[in-house]
């Protein structure tokens, strides 16, 4: 006997789940409205205690989300096709298919061509695109048009989001995460919130992201668009500024353009949240350039001033990634976008994968900071490490 619909649909989501396949799988059009569920999300996350699938029941007041193996997964999702829940569709990285049942209806529809996932992320997006630009909230915060097109003044600023996205998608596969039903974000110094929107984008129902701002006139602007995006169950923002804001214990840090020493202070509170993941752009470098003595090979070059602000830039933002590396962290130092688009462009990124306080590491950041004379430094008087 041939397959029915509901089954030959539980046979492709049973293939995804088991072969790492599954992007993501929405079921609606409850069969009985008032029983419960709405609509239900289901997504691969990446845990501390292995994968799971991610459950999202969405009621008409609340959420509820509930992680589950692949084998809980499947015996819960079985009886729901085509009997609690009338609609489909699921999305892996070879295929889409929507089940359809009711009304007379009971059939399958399968196309070919799926879209890329990252392990613990949320992927509604097309395949190459880490962030869809026809997202009502880039509407809302003015970066696009009604047609997903960047407006003028923002075309660089949507590449800066895009690139963000791409990155952190990247980062997040390097991760092993603490359990937890979700992972908890922080961007600290957030702005507008375009990059904390686009993590939300990016980790769906998998994370609570936090941006954390100082000028409540943004928080006000940022709360009210997600509030009318209906994201504020995963996305919120508070007032504050890095220095007094407590985050806990952060999963995923990001600040980005901090000034000077605020960088420090976000690098600190992530280390000590013991936080999986950090994502740092520093910004006006400032506090070790009093304090730079010129090696003599390099004093004829830094009687200039260009170059000693350079140094000064290097240098700090070096020392940071050696302290990182000394509490226990994987760092890389990259181009986060073109110098065309903001002269602020390194980015410090970090990912916890080990115990801190090697020392091999201690003893290399102290040579560095004798051959250019420094004596103290913010991020090292935080963690409690001694330069000397």
């Amino acid at each position: 006997m041939k397959p029915d619909a509901s089954e030959r649909f539980l046979a492709l989501l049973s293939e995804s789940i088991r072969g790492g396949t599954l992007v993501k799988l929405t079921l609606g059009k409850p069969a009985y409205p008032d029983s419960g569920a709405v609509n239900v999300f289901v997504r691969p996350v990446k845990l501390k205690a292995g994968p799971r699938l991610s459950f999202v029941w969405r009621h008409a007041t609340k959420d509820v989300t509930k992680n589950h193996t692949a084998d809980e997964a499947i015996g819960i999702l079985g009886p729901l096709l085509g009997r609690d829940f009338l609609d489909a569709h699921l999305f892996t990285t070879g295929l889409s298919a929507q089940l359809e049942t009711g009304s007379g209806k009971h059939r399958i529809r399968v196309r070919e061509g799926g879209r890329e996932a990252v392990p613990g992320a949320a992927h509604d997006r097309p395949k190459g695109r880490p962030i869809d630009p026809s997202a009502s909230w880039l509407r809302a915060l003015g970066v696009t048009d009604d047609r997903g097109r960047p407006l003028a003044p923002m075309t660089d600023k949507f590449r800066q989001i895009e690139r963000f996205a791409e990155i952190l998608g990247h980062l997040l596969k390097e991760c092993t995460f603490r359990a937890a039903d979700r992972l908890s974000v922080f961007d600290m110094g957030c702005g507008k919130g375009y990059l904390t929107f686009a993590a939300s984008e990016l980790l769906g129902e998998s994370a609570n992201v936090c941006g954390v701002e100082a000028r409540g006139d943004l928080v006000h602007l940022c709360s009210n668009v997600a509030q009318e995006e209906r994201l504020a169950h995963r996305l919120t923002f508070r007032e504050g500024t890095i220095a007094s804001t407590d985050i806990g214990d952060a999963d995923v840090l990001v600040a980005l353009h901090a000034c000077d020493t605020a960088t420090d202070d976000a690098l600190a509170k992530a280390v000590r949240a013991g936080a999986t993941l950090i994502l740092a752009a520093p910004c006006c470098q400032k506090e070790l350039r009093p304090q730079l003595v010129a090696p003599g090979v390099l004093a004829p070059a830094l009687r200039h001033g260009i170059f000693v602000e350079r140094q000064s830039e290097f240098v700090t933002d070096a020392l940071r990634a050696m302290l990182l590396e000394w509490s226990g962290y994987r760092t890389k130092v990259m181009e986060f976008i073109s110098t065309e688009h903001t002269a602020k462009n390194t980015l410090i990124t970090a990912v916890k994968v080990r115990e801190p306080g090697r020392e091999s590491d201690a003893q290399a950041i102290r040579d560095f900071a004798a051959f250019y004379g420094i004596k103290s430094q913010a991020l090292a008087r935080q963690l409690g490490f001694s330069l000397k």
